[in-house]
């Protein structure tokens, strides 16, 4: 039976893969051994005035979330289900609020990871504005687990709005959306022909009372050019699958292109990573 590996600090990790062992992450895969990240689950640092975090990559996305809803800030990312933050970015996973704040590609500003033969590696840093080292961030988005442990991720956050409202219509609402002073931060298509769309009342509609339907209606349908417009009582529309879904969730994994693949061989030259 593959062992199973579970390490507690960078360093343990570290020592999984100078052993030469064959190593799947997060992953059973045939007579691999298997490292979790299960054990690397803490938020090592947040600085609310900073808006940002350092976490560990086996920190669930709700308990991030969880921790940092009390500061009145967020990880602007709603993938489906409850990933790891690591599994994040090894699947640049993103959902309907890609629209306005990106990917995870695009939250992460600095990295650690445990490369192949056990080297430690950093880039990027603590604040958002850094240039500090190669983009591994970019790089390892999407990696699915084939070119090094993702171990310790710096997060960009966002301000929590403190209202949002999920507005629906048919498909033609689109192109009066682009015309309006709307300001939407998800976008979703609910088949057949309806789409959907999450305005944060920050944003878009600031001064207004909470709970009163009709004025944001109103508003809407002057601002969308008399469309008639439903809110749907505050609800977030739920995540639909995104790249990276795939691994994740273990279903069969789509090939790598050539590139991606010259890659993958720099970085890990005699196949450990699997």
């Amino acid at each position: 039976m593959p062992s199973v590996f579970e390490p507690e600090t960078v360093a343990e990790a570290a020592a999984v893969f100078r052993d030469g062992t064959r190593v799947a992450i997060d992953r059973n895969v045939g007579d691999a051994a298997t490292l979790s990240t299960v054990r690397l689950n803490r938020i090592l640092e947040h600085e609310p005035g900073d808006l940002t975090a350092i976490v560990e990559a086996g920190v669930r996305l709700s308990e991030l979330q969880a921790a940092l809803a009390p500061h009145g800030q967020m990880l602007a990312l709603d993938p489906p289900g409850d990933p790891t933050i690591g599994a994040c970015l090894a699947g640049d996973l993103s959902g309907p609020r890609r629209h306005r704040y990106g990917a995870m590609r695009d939250l992460v500003i600095g990295l650690t990871v445990v490369l192949a033969d056990g080297t430690i590696a950093s880039s990027g840093g603590k604040v958002v504005k850094n240039v500090a080292g190669y983009d591994l961030g970019k790089l390892f988005a999407g990696s699915r687990g084939r070119l090094g442990l993702i171990a310790r991720v710096a997060l960009r956050l966002h301000t929590r709005p403190r209202v949002e409202k999920t507005l629906t219509g048919p498909a033609e609402l689109w192109p009066a959306v682009h015309r309006s002073q709307l300001d939407p931060v998800a976008v979703d298509l609910h088949w057949p022909g309806k789409l959907a769309l999450l305005v944060e009342r920050e944003c878009a509609f600031d001064g207004f009372a909470e709970d009163d339907a009709s004025v944001w209606s109103e508003s809407a349908e002057r601002q969308l050019r008399g469309t008639k417009v439903r809110w749907d009582g505050g609800a977030c529309l739920l995540a639909r699958p995104g790249p990276g879904v795939a691994w994740v969730e273990g279903a069969a994994r789509q090939p790598w292109s050539p590139l991606a693949e010259r890659v993958r061989a720099a970085f890990d030259r005699e196949g450990r990573l699997v």
